[in-house]
């Protein structure tokens, strides 16, 4: 084996096992270099560093006193430390790496601790003032909007009235994350919502694909969301202009249980959004993703003149395929088709 270091290797600009050995990045540069050759003398990592031949000496006089590297005994001229070798990473990275997972994990308890300290004072208070916290001020209404959701660990669960009261959804670049991060994300839209998009149902298959789930009602009473059962974010739209500069924060209380029964009751008896024929649906008797987007629109509410508008095809094309899905159904009204898609477990579509 060749005794010159190999072609240097790009290094992020953040070397995250320098960090963790204490080391400074030129130093961890030096020892990836060495460890690329089975010796190498100073003249041999100044050129591979493109360093002076002093500078590169005081680098490997440094890793032999840290313990990353070690000098030849004799080398072929008989003089003693001129060629060194790098220490396997195991030993000169395995105690410092360690220690460095140890203290995350104790980050992450303490962490876990300050969270459940604030959990504990959240629910603690038993008066008006610490129950509800009332936000004003649009500025600050858009930030707790983002904070809140950014705080959930296991679920979401929110009512989108229209017109959207405080971030678009695709504008909402959190609830992505959230997805993301395998956090539950249940909306229920108003059917309005739809009307509203150009694009119709294709403005949420991104979000759906992703996780997200939807579902679509008439209408509905409030504008909420609601993290992980303990706090629940409320619009509040001001008399005057209906602008909303104003938000409601619900702690641990009977009004938040009685907010997520609401939640739960209205998500119960919302139509799903469904986008394709997988899973569930199949046993609707939906033989494509058309007929999935057909169904989802007219459980929604949806007139056959607005569905094909909604699906870019022909009034004629949506009514055709109305009755292929009741032939397939063996039912012979609208409502029956209803009763049969709830019945095979359309209800059931799209939840994980």
């Amino acid at each position: 084996m060749s005794s010159h270091p190999a072609e240097q290797h790009p290094v992020p600009d953040q070397d995250l096992l320098a960090e963790a050995g204490g080391m400074a990045p030129g130093l961890m540069r030096a020892y990836r270099v060495l460890l690329t050759a089975s010796s190498s003398d100073a003249a041999q990592l100044a050129a591979a560093l493109g360093v002076d031949e002093a500078t590169a000496a005081a680098s490997l006089t440094q890793l032999a006193s840290a313990g990353f590297a070690a000098p030849l005994a004799i080398d072929a001229r008989g003089a003693e430390g001129r060629r060194f070798v790098a220490a396997p990473p195991s030993v000169a990275l395995g105690a410092a790496v360690a220690a460095r997972e140890e203290a995350v994990q104790r980050a992450q308890a303490d962490l876990g601790s300050l969270q459940e300290l604030y959990r504990m004072v959240s629910r603690g208070g038993d008066t008006a003032d610490d129950v509800v916290q009332v936000v004003r001020g649009a500025d600050d209404v858009a930030q707790w909007f983002t904070r809140v959701q950014s705080e959930a660990t296991s679920e979401v669960c929110a009512f989108v009235q229209h017109p959207v009261a405080v971030t678009a959804a695709h504008e909402n670049g959190i609830e992505d994350e959230l997805v993301a991060r395998g956090v539950l994300y249940r909306v229920v839209l108003e059917r309005a919502m739809l009307e509203s998009h150009a694009e119709g149902l294709d403005s949420f298959a991104e979000s759906l694909a992703a996780g997200e789930e939807a579902r679509v009602v008439d209408s509905l009473p409030v504008r909420m969301v609601i993290v992980d059962r303990e706090l629940a974010f409320m619009p509040v739209p001001s008399d005057r202009d209906r602008a909303f500069a104003a938000a409601l924060l619900v702690r641990p209380s009977a009004l938040l249980t009685g907010l997520i029964a609401l939640f739960d009751l209205t998500w119960s008896m919302a139509a799903p959004i469904v986008l394709d024929a997988t899973g569930p649906v199949s046993g609707v008797g939906v033989v494509d993703a058309l007929d999935a987007r057909l169904l989802s629109l007219l459980l929604a509410g949806q007139t056959d003149e607005a569905a094909a508008s909604h699906l870019g095809v022909s009034l004629r094309t949506v009514q055709r395929r109305v009755r292929d899905l009741m032939d397939r159904a063996g039912v012979r009204t609208r409502a029956q088709l209803g009763w049969h898609a709830a019945r095979a477990g359309w209800d059931a579509a799209g939840t994980r």
